[in-house]
């Protein structure tokens, strides 16, 4: 039997809350809550963070006005397993989803239900990604998605996934007939979310609106030409994790990289004017994050899944100025992906119900302590693509404060002290030295993993059991790829 709540039930208990928050909002203003998505947008490649070569002048501004998790973590550093832990609350092992492109079947209320019931009016533009491929080979990535698996949005203008930004299709509403962007897909999707917004400034509800936008995540190459002529040819400063042979290639990578991100502050720009315009700025909660980062050839690697820093670290800025107000303030405590929803439920006033597994953190923005350091539970069930081109294992590890830790299926593997190596180029695992602080987080893992019921089981076993051994992405090919310092060969998969 399903240990997890019955959906039902938990739909029929949220309509009995929805009169609660319309009662509290004859005295107070229920707050509007727009959260943006960027896809594969690293915390680290962000000027407030320190990287020179960003040019975001409006991010940077609502850095200088927002609540910032500086350690906010993807756990399962892939898309789809984190947009499922954004809308469920749950860890990928809890609602399914862990690894591309299995289908979501959520039995509790998820985001867009869970707002609805509270009298919300909901919308959802971009990029959806969960309504998953059983085919295992992709084959809904461009389908129509149903009502029943938008789970509770109710404005619709999405795909499932594409990453054709300038001949981007979406459906809208119940019209199973595909539609195209016109131009690069962030401005207009852009253009469409700050009508969405305008439109409900003018009525009693508040909204939740998401806008999942496609970049900075590759093609790389494929920002408007203004955009890229920024970065072409420009001297580009690289981390120092980054391999000598490979810097070249890399600063040509980081060139496109940077033009989306430079094009998507101007998507920054016209939402807050919008918000300004309407006059709900100041009782709107914005949230810019990504999914996951993207190695960029640190650590001589590509894109995500994988447990260093580059990978799982992703921005996170909360600007709410009626309860937060607009100074700047940074908090070190993790947040991990499952601890969105109920943070924003819990910023919105909204009861956080028992099947969300995630931390409420909305007293941290307030003036609340953390309950310690914890550590955010870094989790890859299956490796797949680029997890299994560089013939990594699954792992299971902590980000905390301080430090990393990983144990692969097939034992310890990585250990750093982020403080004194920033770039993680020191494995500390076996080293004398640090035998008391391997003993130490290998039991707050265990700790951490028995409290999320998570077996630690061989990646085969989580495939047979979800029936997707016949997934492309499970099947890649296999390779390995020594550590560019030298020091975490022996764990590599064989």
């Amino acid at each position: 039997m399903d240990p997890r709540p019955n959906r039902r039930q938990f739909l029929g208990a949220a309509a009995s809350l929805a009169a609660a928050p319309a009662l509290v909002g004859q005295a107070v203003k229920r707050p509007n809550v727009l959260l943006i998505i960027a896809d594969e947008w690293r915390a680290q490649a962000t000027r407030y963070n320190g990287d020179t070569n960003v040019r975001t002048p409006v991010l940077d501004r609502l850095a200088a006005q927002s609540a910032s998790f500086d350690l906010a973590i993807s756990g399962c550093p892939v898309c789809c397993p984190f947009r499922a832990s954004l809308v469920t609350g749950q860890y990928p092992l809890t609602n399914g989803v862990f690894i591309n492109d299995v289908e979501l079947k959520p039995n509790a209320p998820t985001m867009g239900e869970l707002f609805t019931k509270a009298g919300y009016k909901t919308g959802f533009i971009g990029k959806w990604h969960i309504y998953g491929s059983p085919d295992g080979n992709y084959g809904r990535r461009l389908s129509y998605i149903p009502p029943d698996h938008r789970f509770g949005f109710d404005y619709w203008k999405a795909c499932e996934c594409t990453h054709e930004y300038n001949k981007s299709l979406y459906y809208e509403g119940n019209d199973p007939t595909p539609k195209y962007w016109p131009g690069y897909d962030a401005f207009a999707q852009t253009d469409d979310a700050c009508s969405f917004m305008e439109r409900s400034s003018k009525g009693a509800d508040p909204f939740c609106m998401v806008l999942s936008l496609g970049p900075p995540h590759f093609p790389l190459p494929t920002a408007p030409p203004e955009f890229r002529a920024m970065y072409k040819d420009a001297e580009i400063a690289l981390r120092d994790n980054v391999p000598q042979n490979m810097r070249a290639e890399s600063a040509e990578m980081h060139r496109g990289y940077y033009a989306h991100m430079a094009a998507l502050d101007l998507c920054f720009d016209k939402i807050l004017k919008t918000l300004d315009k309407a006059g709900i700025a100041e009782d709107t909660i914005l949230v810019f994050t990504s999914d996951h980062g993207d190695m960029m050839l640190s650590q001589g690697l590509t894109t995500k899944l994988h447990p260093w820093d580059e990978s799982i670290r992703v921005p996170f800025l909360v600007r709410y100025p009626r309860k937060l107000g607009v100074k700047a303030r940074h908090i070190r405590s993790p947040l991990n992906s499952p601890d969105i929803l109920p943070t924003l439920l819990g910023l919105a006033g909204l009861p956080v119900p028992g099947h969300i597994q995630g931390t409420n953190h909305a007293g941290l923005m307030t003036g609340g302590t953390s309950d310690g350091d914890t550590g955010a539970l870094l989790t890859l069930a299956v490796p797949i693509t680029e997890a299994r081109k560089y013939g990594f294992a699954e792992y299971r590890g902590l980000r905390t404060q301080r430090h990393t830790y990983v144990r692969s299926i097939k034992g310890p593997w990585l250990l750093y002290d982020n403080q004194s190596d920033p770039f993680q180029m020191h494995n500390l695992i076996g080293k004398p030295d640090a035998k008391a602080l391997q003993a130490r987080l290998d039991r707050q893992l265990d700790t951490e993993l028995k409290r999320h019921k998570d077996e630690f089981l061989p990646a085969a076993e989580y495939v047979k059991r979800a029936g997707v051994g016949h997934y492309r992405e499970v099947n890649s090919q296999v390779g390995k790829h020594p550590s560019p310092w030298g020091d975490w060969d022996s764990t590599l998969s064989s």
